[in-house]
């Protein structure tokens, strides 16, 4: 399916995270409910959940996952909530107007679209698909069906990040961009070991459903345990982490379409079984002559997750804590910001209030498929061993 931007696009994004629950409360009236369903009730999906209750106008009415104790858990913090095993009959659910989606990567595509067919609007976390190939198909099915869907890319709802990009970038203070670095080392998810009791599969884990889509394995515990370490469940730490980071340089630069990729790194330690690289260096060429790099390793001497874009006149750092520019200018002082506020909870606000306007969300369906795209074009190069031409146009892989 061909993306047209300008179509698909169409509308002004929601005002920015100031928004809080407190306002949101009374835009939609006391006696107003939007009736909550998590499908994935892992460690994110319940965190995340805990985020959308801290809202006054959200109910948690169902909940879903493939493992019982999952849903369980979930629901000991959703009083009243009914629990499901297979997302399609949630779906069903008469009591439920939107939905949260922290399934394993490799669900993010059906249980999104099935849920956009549903008539709900989603909350889906990053990145919002396995696969390439994926994205078209959901941004599609938001489109047509007239929902809001957010992805959980939440520093576009930062306050801090929202500052920094008008205060340097829409203003022009650090001149001409050649380079953006982002680096996220030593991230303990990706290492998660599966805990003694999973190693015989639990009567009440859907082991078959778990798979879905993917090719059939006996129960293998740290396959379900640890999904981000198998590139048939994950991109690794490209689509897990980088899409956080190049999201982050694609709203600064107003540029999220890249024209070529390389990438180099391998299972240089953790010979575990896993898939995805332990270490790895990606890099992107964007049209607007500069290029964005990802280094990341899982040792455990490597620590830090950061943002780092250098231009002409000046050189901007971000994290999530804070954002400090420096000045070209010789002996110029920093400037350094702290982060205000929870990243998480203003996404998540933000994401209800355009399901009150109908307006389109800070994090898009069309802004996570353009940053997860950039993402899965790092890991294809490192697989394929070579470096992608990309068509940001018709936004195709070139032919040898």
């Amino acid at each position: 399916m061909s993306l047209n931007r300008r179509d698909l696009f169409r509308g002004a994004a929601c005002s920015a995270a100031s928004f809080t629950a407190a306002s949101y409360s009374r835009v939609l009236g006391a006696s107003d409910r939007l009736r909550l369903g998590l499908i994935g009730c892992g460690g994110r999906g319940i965190s995340d959940m805990r985020d959308f209750q801290k809202n006054p106008s959200v109910t948690v009415t169902a909940v879903c996952d493939v493992y019982g104790v999952r849903a369980d858990k979930a629901a000991s913090y959703a009083p009243g909530a009914k629990t499901f095993s297979d997302h399609r009959a949630l779906l069903e659910h008469k009591e439920l107007d939107i939905v949260l989606v922290a399934t394993p990567d490799h669900w993010h595509a059906a249980c999104t679209i099935d849920a956009l067919d549903a008539g709900k609007d989603v909350y889906v976390e990053k990145p919002l698909t396995l696969t390439i190939e994926e994205g078209p198909r959901i941004v599609r099915a938001a489109r047509v069906n007239n929902r809001i869907c957010q992805v959980g890319m939440q520093q576009r709802s930062g306050r801090h990040y929202l500052q920094a990009k008008q205060e340097y970038f829409d203003s022009g203070k650090l001149g001409k961009i050649t380079l953006a670095r982002t680096w996220w080392h030593g991230n303990g998810a990706h290492l998660m070991k599966a805990p003694p009791e999973l190693a015989q599969k639990p009567s009440n884990l859907d082991w078959a459903r778990y798979l879905g889509p993917v090719k059939w394995r006996e129960w293998d515990p740290q396959q379900y345990w640890n999904f981000r370490a198998y590139l048939d469940f994950g991109g690794g730490q490209v689509t897990d982490l980088f899409t956080h980071w190049i999201d982050v340089v694609h709203m600064f630069l107003n540029q999220e379409i890249p024209t070529s990729a390389v990438a180099a790194g391998g299972i240089y330690y953790y010979k575990d079984g896993r898939t995805a690289p332990d270490t790895i260096n990606v890099v992107l060429e964007y049209p607007g002559e500069w290029s964005a790099s990802f280094e990341a390793t899982l040792a455990p001497g490597g620590r830090g997750a950061a943002v780092e874009i250098i231009g002409t006149q000046g050189r901007l750092y971000i994290d999530r804590g804070r954002y400090e520019f420096q000045s070209a200018e010789r002996n110029a002082p920093p400037v350094v910001v702290k982060a205000e506020g929870d990243l998480t909870v203003d996404h998540v606000n933000n994401f209800l209030d355009c399901v009150r306007t109908r307006k389109l969300p800070n994090g898009d369906v069309l802004i996570g498929h353009r940053s997860a795209q950039a993402s899965h074009l790092g890991n294809i190069a490192w697989v394929q061993k070579r470096r992608l031409k990309f068509d940001p146009v018709r936004e195709e892989i070139l032919p040898l």
